[in-house]
């Protein structure tokens, strides 16, 4: 009888262990657009050291390579096609996925190789690297991108993706050594270009209260935002022009902007609805320097900027920008100073000093306070001897 009843606990044994193996983690991601639900397999949830090495990294991916890892790749790349994601924000959304995994405060490597195995196997080439035990993390990437380390292999450029959490470190001076690892199937590049924006949950909008006094006359504007912006926008990089100019707004920041002023400026002429929308860049909003805001250059989309209880002259000629095209849909140029960058605008006939580009004719349109109370074509006196260069040309379609 004892003999049968250690067969019986043996086999129950077994069986609960094997069980336990094929049992799945649901994993829920509370998304901006979304609730991203999946079954993952326990297969997936591994072990790894916290310090890290080139073998721990093979093994790491072995691991994980070896494991039922393919439903939640299909669940994720559904999810992307489904909302339209690009891919900074496919990428948040893998970012948030990895810290149910393994969360970045209690393991940051595994977090990491988390992140960069969810995009390897999306599609994307990114790749892993070492700097005195600290995990680098790239994606390969050809746009004109300022503010974070890069490093080139043949012909191309791989950006970091983490270089945010290590705030103090210099890639520059101490180049990470590239972790090699070949993934089949991994060559998409990464693009950091937003072209829309996803419809973020009600539960996180806020109004904020804007005015300010053209022709003597107040106007008051009640803007939909959403807190959620912020978070999605946090290590945001610092993007070319044309880029971050043309990050849209949310349709519910939209809807409670563009149709406010496209109502206020409709007994105007062109160029008094174009002079309108620059005072009302200039003076709706507090100006503060990067800097002295956030401690280094950021540069905010438009609707970063409406958020923001301070913003810059970067800031403020997008947001002018996105302003003039949705209103007007006007040819315009970003002139780009040591200091300063400012906008000019191309109207059928030009206003005070022209500025030439291409062989077109602009008007200065100044959307950030100055000492002078600057009309269209006027320039700050500031300014009249520095040269400058057109970073920026937009041709209506």
């Amino acid at each position: 009888m004892s003999r049968l009843k250690h067969l019986l606990l043996s086999v129950l044994l077994i069986f609960a262990f094997l069980s336990a193996k094929t049992q799945s983690k649901e994993l829920r991601v509370d998304f901006f657009t979304d609730i991203f639900l999946v079954k993952v397999d326990s297969t997936l949830v591994i072990r790894f050291p916290s310090e890290v090495s080139d073998h721990t990294l093979h093994h790491g991916y072995e691991q994980l390579n070896a494991a039922n890892f393919h439903h939640l790749i299909d669940s994720l790349l559904l999810y992307k096609k489904q909302h339209e994601l690009n891919d900074w924000l496919y990428y948040q959304l893998v970012r948030r996925v990895a810290q149910q995994l393994s969360p970045k405060e209690v393991n940051y490597a595994a977090y990491t190789l988390y992140k960069w195995f969810m995009l390897v196997k999306s599609g994307y080439d990114a790749r892993l690297a070492l700097s005195h035990q600290k995990i680098i993390f790239y994606v390969c990437n050809d746009e004109d991108i300022e503010d974070i380390p890069f490093f080139m292999i043949g012909n191309k450029k791989y950006m970091c993706l983490n270089y945010h959490d290590y705030a103090r470190i210099n890639l520059n001076d101490d180049p990470p050594v590239p972790v090699k690892i070949d993934i089949t199937n991994a060559d998409q590049a990464f693009s950091y270009k937003v072209t829309r924006m996803p419809d973020f949950k009600p539960a996180q909008d806020i109004e904020k209260k804007l005015e300010f006094v053209y022709d003597r006359k107040a106007y008051h504007f009640s803007i939909k935002l959403n807190t959620n912006i912020q978070a999605a926008f946090a290590n945001y990089p610092g993007v070319d022009f044309e880029s971050y100019f043309n990050i849209p707004m949310t349709r519910e920041t939209y809807s409670s902007l563009i149709p406010l002023l496209k109502k206020n400026v409709a007994r105007m002429s062109e160029k008094k609805g174009v002079d309108y929308l620059m005072r009302f860049t200039r003076y709706a909003f507090l100006y503060e320097n990067d800097q002295e805001n956030f401690g280094k250059e950021k540069r905010m989309s438009p609707q970063e900027t409406l958020m923001s209880a301070y913003s810059d002259c970067d800031d403020r000629a997008a947001l002018f920008f996105y302003l003039v095209k949705e209103i007007y849909n006007l040819p315009m140029i970003a002139l780009l100073y040591p200091t300063h960058i400012t906008m000019a605008v191309e109207f059928r006939k030009p206003i005070g000093e022209p500025i030439l580009y291409k062989g077109k004719v602009y008007s200065l349109c100044e959307p950030t306070p100055e000492l002078e109370d600057l009309g269209i074509g006027q320039m700050s006196a500031q300014l009249k001897n520095i040269p400058y260069r057109i970073v920026y040309q937009y041709e209506p379609h």
